[in-house]
């Protein structure tokens, strides 16, 4: 008779940790996508002939050539390189790490170019870098500030789906209180003060009385749609001289900077709402990270009943953080009737709240990140403008098209792991 084996595996032994890879592959996968549409435009669409790229202006220090290159051989060489950023995002993913940032930041670069060239080749006349940078950044300045409010809202625990009924409201007081007063200031301070109302709706419903965040926010985008509308053709229309016509702010040239070239006139022969963007955007992110105040607010979003037990005000706390949230998207809002234009026309942020929330998404609620997506964003809404001007064989509807489809490749394929503030939507009650 055997004797019976003895398992000298102690029984406490402990499994060895699973390592949980959080890396995916929607990076490689749009980067992919995007590729392949590059190289199916190129091979269906083929556009002999050069591209003029001017990069300077008349009042420059110093003057560049303009530069003539081959379209469709930058094209392809921008392609080529497009395709080993991609292999190298592969390479990144299989082996359980995340692409580096330079990797679609390259691609992208290498793939705009050569899509300038293509669009750009044979036409007589020049693109220029200047004016598609310059006009970037306007275009991106309220998509810069409704993101700015959303990071603000939504740190300290409220959804805010209500940015584009903030920029509305701002932009329509901003043309009836600058239309009153000739001055582009006091427009600037009701669009800021009209926004904060609409905020503090949406803190009176969601905070204190605990409906639906996204419930309120949608209810308030089409509530002042609608009010706005029906006070453009009341009250407005009639009275266009009186109302309706704003002075607007104008361009402050920096001495010395705006003649940089390139740089000078896309940063530095702005308006006042610009160079206030410069400051807000760090001011913001110092605010956040670096004060008490952004302390206590990150910890109300985060975990508002361990930041009440040491006695932080979790409702005071949140009903400022969409206070000033909303003051910023209303300095977003008076952007279209002080700066862009000298008059309010029914809906005409035409979706912009909703582009800077997905540009906050983007930045992963980080306010420089969520700033840089705005100038993206931005930057895919002024290429259809300037691709019109030099003659491009891409249809106007495709051009129309494109900021939303690049928020959708940026925020489905690029952003990668974000995570929300942990108590984001959720209603606090004080036991």
């Amino acid at each position: 008779m055997s004797a019976p084996t003895v398992d000298s595996t102690p029984a406490s032994t402990p499994a060895a940790p699973r390592t949980v890879s959080s890396v995916t592959w929607k990076t490689p996968i749009a980067l992919g996508v995007v590729l392949a549409l590059d190289v199916l435009l190129l091979l269906l669409a083929p556009h002999e002939g050069s591209a003029r790229f001017a990069l300077s202006t008349p009042t420059d220090f110093f003057q560049f050539p303009v530069y003539v290159i081959p379209g469709m051989a930058t094209a392809w060489v921008c392609a080529a390189v497009g395709a080993v950023m991609l292999v190298l995002s592969v390479l990144s993913t299989r082996r359980g790490r995340r692409t580096p940032l330079w990797v679609p930041s390259v691609y992208a670069a290498a793939l705009l170019v050569g899509f300038l060239a293509w669009a750009a080749a044979g036409s007589p006349r020049d693109l220029s870098v200047v004016g598609l940078l310059g006009g970037a950044l306007v275009l991106s300045v309220p998509l810069v500030y409704g993101a700015l409010s959303g990071v603000i809202g939504e740190r300290s625990g409220t959804i805010n789906i209500a940015i584009e009924s903030q920029l509305l409201a701002g932009a329509f007081t901003a043309a009836i209180a600058g239309s009153l007063t000739n001055s582009p200031w006091v427009g600037l301070v009701a669009a800021m003060a009209a926004a904060a109302l609409v905020a503090l709706v949406l803190a009176l419903f969601t905070i204190t009385y605990r409906v639906n965040q996204i419930i309120v926010g949608v209810v308030l985008n089409v509530l002042v749609i609608g009010l706005t509308s029906f006070f453009y053709s009341l009250v407005l229309v009639p009275n266009t001289e009186s109302l309706n016509s704003t002075t607007r702010f104008d361009r402050i040239p920096i001495p010395f900077l705006e003649r940089i070239p390139v740089i000078g006139p896309v940063l530095f022969d702005q308006t006042i709402i610009v160079y206030l963007m410069y400051l807000i955007v760090p001011g913001v992110w110092f605010g956040l990270f670096r004060t008490r105040w952004g302390l206590r607010l990150r910890a109300v979003g985060e975990h508002p009943r361990a930041a009440d037990t040491v006695g932080v005000g979790v409702l005071r706390t949140r009903y400022r953080a969409l206070l000033v949230a909303g003051a910023i998207g209303g300095m977003g809002g008076a952007f279209y009737t002080v700066v862009s234009i000298n008059q309010f026309n029914r809906e005409m942020t035409a979706g912009a709240g909703f582009i800077a929330l997905a540009a906050m998404i983007f930045g992963k609620w980080n306010p420089v990140r969520a700033a840089l997506a705005g100038l993206l964003f931005g930057f895919a809404t002024n290429l259809q403008n300037v691709l019109s001007v030099v003659g491009s064989p891409v249809p106007s509807q495709f051009m129309l098209m494109l900021p939303y489809v690049v928020t959708l490749f940026a925020v489905a394929g690029l952003v990668g792991r974000s995570r929300p503030p942990a108590a984001l939507a959720t209603p606090y009650t004080k036991e």
